[in-house]
């Protein structure tokens, strides 16, 4: 699936690839910014139930729902890719009901960076449906996007030491296309 708009954060983290992916793979743990209140989420959170895989092999079911500005919020997404150490990627499954973003492809690659690995978390995804939902998406769909890859790169940061941190925000078509190839 091909979609409009993408986001990605890279950063460098002193740590073997094994733990840095078994972090990673935790999904309850890099979904944890969004089950906390915050003015990214206006106040709301969102709550996690998994299947018996805990998000931690191919096919496994997330799905999240909770509330935002008295709205309910709910998304279900399934594994679609998982190399351990280098790669898991998920997508949405279904009609997501969410503010800014619509369906969605996420995911990370932990790739050697010398003695360190090179950590990106990237999201591509597209506009929600309805009429309210493009407009919000235009609006906060992009800072949306950024903030959530921001938070899981400076997550494994505040855990394994900051080495060096970059962020990208891809244009359409370039690495929104799904093959080179996540806000949880």
């Amino acid at each position: 699936m091909t979609y409009a708009h993408s986001a990605q954060s890279v950063v460098e983290v002193a740590v073997n690839a094994e733990a840095l992916f078994d972090l990673l793979d935790d999904q309850a743990r890099l979904g944890a910014h969004m089950e906390r209140p915050s003015v990214m989420m206006m106040g709301g959170r969102m709550t996690y139930a998994f299947d018996e895989a805990q998000g931690r092999a191919v096919g496994s079911v997330i799905k999240r729902g909770g509330n935002i500005l008295w709205l309910r919020l709910s998304v279900e997404e399934v594994v679609v890719e998982r190399v351990r150490p280098l790669r898991k990627i998920w997508e949405t499954r279904g009609n997501p009901h969410l503010l800014v973003i619509g369906d969605y492809r996420m995911g990370f690659d932990i790739s050697p960076a010398g003695s360190r690995q090179s950590l990106r978390v990237f999201i591509a995804y597209d506009h929600p449906s309805s009429l309210g939902g493009r407009i919000l998406a235009t609006l906060f769909g992009p800072m949306y996007a950024r903030w959530c890859v921001k938070r899981m790169t400076d997550d494994a940061l505040r855990l394994f030491g900051d080495v060096s941190a970059g962020f990208k925000s891809t244009a359409p078509g370039s690495e929104g296309n799904g093959k080179g190839l996540e806000c949880s």
